[in-house]
């Protein structure tokens, strides 16, 4: 079923890049004859977001690599790799809008109102397509999902394009494109910076947002066999790949339910159907003639109490 649900991953990502690449080419022939360069402009934009779908399904090839040699889990942080580019993309086209939209509110140039709102207007559909497209590929990769924003940034942005070249048109107010601009900048700085900050807390190897380590310590140390939980890590490899380590202590000396390895595999099927964590390393040892303890600190003060 992964397999198949990365398939059609790929299948939306390629039908939005076909979708910004010909009419990025069409905005580019548009601006070439009418001499604008904020057409031009906007198709270096769209450009960017073609840039980020294109290494998105680059990454994608690259993670479904089996695992080889020094790379024991393959390439699948690839993907993590591209959102977190993905993400410094759009801050750093956000710092550059700022600028330009600064200096064109203390000089603006002469802006053709009518072009820029037609063109953002086609722009609008075009955007629209590619989003509904892209919404229907699974957003919980971080890398799809560092695409969709993309997409869904450049779509705002025609909006707000739209509006000021109306006024524009309206009121002759040309400094409205710079204002416009500058609300563009500030959602991609938003959204940039939710990418970057998702994408480090998997590098840093902090555990999946939906998985508390306390709540899954608690579980652990539920189970009427086990007298010390340690060692206990939560990590994500990848978007999806959620992992966990941990040094069990069961009972030692006295009757339990099954030998270590009936123990080991119980809490496995419990962390896969309660946590959705199927990647587990657990090693099961017996307990003899010294205190249970639960570590590390932080899980000591939440979980149950010692048992003896």
């Amino acid at each position: 079923m992964h397999g198949m649900s990365r398939d059609a991953d790929k299948r939306y990502l390629v039908a939005a890049l076909a979708l910004l690449l010909a009419y990025m080419a069409g905005e580019v022939v548009v601006g070439l004859l009418a001499g604008s360069l904020a057409l031009l402009s906007d198709a270096g934009h769209m450009l960017t977001d073609a840039g980020a779908i294109a290494l998105a399904l680059f990454t994608m090839r690259l993670a479904g690599k089996p695992p080889q040699g020094a790379m024991t889990f393959g390439l699948k942080r690839a993907e993590i790799l591209s959102a977190q580019a993905n993400g410094l993309t759009l801050i750093l086209l956000a710092a550059w809008f700022v600028i330009e939209a600064a200096q064109r509110l203390i000089s603006p140039p002469r802006v053709d109102g009518m072009a820029v709102l037609w063109v953002a207007l086609a722009g609008i559909g075009v955007n629209l397509l590619a989003t509904w497209v892209l919404s229907k590929a699974n957003r919980q990769s971080l890398n799809v999902e560092g695409s969709f924003q993309h997409i869904l940034t450049d779509l705002y942005a025609f909006i707000a394009t739209a509006v000021a070249g109306g006024l524009i048109v309206a009121t002759g107010i040309e400094r409205l494109d710079a204002l416009a601009a500058l609300l563009i900048a500030g959602l991609m700085t938003r959204t940039g910076y939710a990418l970057v900050k998702e994408s480090g807390r998997i590098f840093m190897e902090a555990s999946p947002r939906h998985l508390d380590p306390a709540e899954i310590g608690r579980a652990l140390a539920a189970d009427p066999d086990v007298m010390e939980v340690h060692d206990l890590h939560v990590w994500e490899v990848t978007s999806e790949f959620p992992s966990l380590s941990a040094h069990i202590l069961v009972r030692g000396g006295q009757p339990c339910r099954g030998d270590c390895h009936a123990i080991r595999l119980r809490l496995e099927n419990m962390l896969d159907e309660r946590f959705g964590i199927r990647h587990t390393t657990l090693q099961v040892d017996h307990l003899y003639g010294r205190e249970a303890r639960i570590e590390p600190e932080a899980l000591r003060q939440s979980l149950p109490g010692q048992r003896g």
